[in-house]
Order: C-alpha cells, then sequence, then structure tokens
C-alpha cells in the first residue's frame, strides 16, 4: 500500500538543533542515573513526522455527535465486543469483581480505543512524543512530560525496547492506549511475570484499565448516563465539565425530567449532545465522568457508555448464551 506523502517526509531530530534535549536529558539522567549517551543516542534516533502534527489539529472529538457517533457504535464494533466478551468472559468478570468495574466497560475502552486491539498505532512512539513535545508549542509541555516519563520509565514497565515501542500519533500504547504517565501510575503486572505489558498480555491490559477506573473513584455499581428529557421552561445550565454537580431532584426541579427512575438525591450533571435527531440531554453521573478521565471529551464518554451497553445486551441475550 502507498502511504502518504506527509508520512514519508521526515526529518532527524539532532540535539545541537533542540536546546530543549539537552535540559531533557539532564533531568532524566539525574533522576534515573541513566546513561546520558545512551539518552541522547535514542532522542537522536527519534523522526519529526508531519503526519502527526496533521493528525493532532484534527482529532475526532471535534465533530458534532451526530458524526462522532457512528465513528464508534458500529454493528460490527458491537459484535467483536460481544465476541470478545464471551471468549474472554471468566478473565474480564475476575477482573472485574476484583476492581468493581463492570466488565463490558472494560471492554467498550478497548473497543473505542484499538478495535480490541486490532489498531494498536503504527508510529513510533519516541517519534510521537519528540514530534509533539518539540514541535507542537500548543501542547509542548505536556508532551514533553510524557516523553520525559517514558525515558525514566524503567524496561519491566514497557512491552518492549524503548525504541521498538508503537503506538498512536499521540504516543499512547497498547490495546487500552495509555500514555507514559498512565502506564506508570495504573498499569497493573496481573499475570504476574515481572513485566507490565500492554501490547501482549491481556491479564496486564484488563487489570490496567479496570485500574484506571477504579483509581478515578469508579462506583460499583453505579449509574452512568440517563436520558432526560426538559420540559419548555428548563433552565438553561452551564456546565464546565461533567463532574457531579446538581442532585436528580434539582434538576428535575429545574425542568430535566428522566425518562427512568433515577435516585432523586444521586449527584448528577446534565450533558447535551447535538445528535443526528436533534438535542439530546443526558443526566451523567461520577461513572461518566471518571470515563472522562480517560478522554476528557463528553462525546468519547458517551460512546463508550453506549458501547459497553450494547455489548451487555448481546452478551445476556438468550441467543448468546447458546453459542
Amino acid at each position: 500500500m502507498l502511504l502518504p506523502l506527509s508520512m514519508l517526509i521526515v526529518a532527524p531530530v539532532w540535539a545541537d538543533e533542540h536546546p530543549g534535549q539537552a535540559q531533557l536529558v539532564q533531568e532524566v539522567a539525574k533522576d534515573t542515573g541513566k546513561d546520558p549517551a545512551a539518552l541522547n543516542a535514542l532522542l537522536d534516533g527519534a523522526k519529526k513526522q508531519q503526519s502527526i502534527l496533521d493528525a493532532i489539529s484534527r482529532p475526532a472529538e471535534a465533530k458534532p455527535w451526530s458524526e462522532y457517533r457512528p465513528i464508534f457504535i458500529t454493528p460490527a464494533r458491537i459484535d467483536e465486543g460481544i465476541r470478545f466478551y464471551r471468549d474472554h468472559r471468566a478473565l474480564l468478570e475476575k477482573i472485574g469483581a476484583q476492581y468493581g468495574v463492570a466488565p463490558e466497560y472494560i471492554v467498550a475502552i478497548l473497543g473505542v480505543e484499538t478495535f480490541y486491539g486490532r489498531n494498536t498505532g503504527n508510529y513510533k512512539v519516541l517519534d510521537a512524543l519528540v514530534t509533539l513535545g518539540l514541535y507542537y508549542p500548543p501542547r509542548a509541555t505536556f508532551f514533553r512530560g510524557e516523553l520525559k516519563t517514558l525515558l525514566e520509565l524503567p524496561d519491566n514497565m514497557l512491552a518492549g525496547p524503548l525504541d521498538t515501542l508503537t503506538g498512536s500519533y499521540a504516543g499512547a500504547q497498547g490495546w487500552g492506549q495509555f500514555m507514559p504517565d498512565s502506564i506508570r501510575d495504573y498499569g497493573v503486572d496481573e499475570d504476574g511475570d515481572g513485566r507490565i505489558d500492554l501490547q501482549n498480555s491481556l491479564p496486564d491490559i484488563f487489570a490496567s484499565v479496570a485500574n484506571y477506573f477504579a483509581k478515578h473513584g469508579w462506583v460499583k455499581g453505579g449509574p452512568v448516563a440517563a436520558r432526560a428529557q426538559p420540559d419548555a421552561a428548563a433552565k438553561p445550565l452551564t456546565v464546565k465539565d461533567s463532574a457531579p454537580q446538581w442532585p436528580v431532584e434539582q434538576l428535575e426541579a429545574w425542568g430535566y425530567g428522566p425518562l427512568q427512575h433515577l435516585d432523586p438525591g444521586a449527584l448528577s450533571s446534565m450533558q447535551t449532545f447535538q445528535g443526528a435527531s436533534g438535542s439530546e440531554y443526558w443526566f451523567t453521573f461520577q461513572n461518566f465522568y471518571v470515563i472522562t478521565r480517560y478522554n476528557r471529551s463528553p462525546m468519547y464518554a458517551m460512546a463508550v457508555h453506549q458501547l459497553a451497553q450494547a455489548i451487555a445486551e448481546g452478551v445476556n441475550s438468550p441467543e448468546s448464551a447458546t453459542q
């Protein structure tokens, strides 16, 4: 297959072109004791890629919900999620119980992120983080921090040699697309082999996603989202993020009626999405907020939620039980 020209035009990164590299190497060497020459060799071998800069400038989250949802909620992704859950039911349910996280949400994260491990990304992780840390001023601070963390991670927290790792254009790795700081803070060696391998070990992959949710405050058995129907006089709301801030009964008093029974005292937020048939209003709860710690877009969290619900419905259907 022919690659786009933008993916073929790359330029080597040299320390003397980027004064920040010397400081970065000094910081990592001081923090870890790693050899500065070896660190410089790694960074000198990285490549700036214009296609990475192009990709980060057009994220899917810039689309409206009516266009975003069909990317992730498809018959193929649902069917494959049902099969994947069924094939790994024992392990998923064991880890779900261990961390208090519904297994269908572990599966849905993998479905949205990488289509259950099929598309984990073909960019060199070093290329991605060097490109964005040195050549993308709008978020250079964040990506430089991730590059520093990557260089500081011990070998047993990576799926292989650092200069061989591949991932997304943003430097995310493995089936769950963990950034380096997430590997450091939430990665789990579930299979007990002495390595956190988010590319090849399903126990490590499942447990790391579940641990991420649990550490961010997932409520076992708690609600995620529920449809609302505003009346004509509903109070306009200004919602900064999806952190729960109002009891359901307060939102009801303001004119937002739930379409199913909800605990009146449960803390919630109200999200609005521009769907194919007009505005959609949703009560969202702590577990929805937790999903947005994985990706801050409320549309992402809703896609994960709806995919998880579809997978659970399929897995628990009588037809599924006989397969």
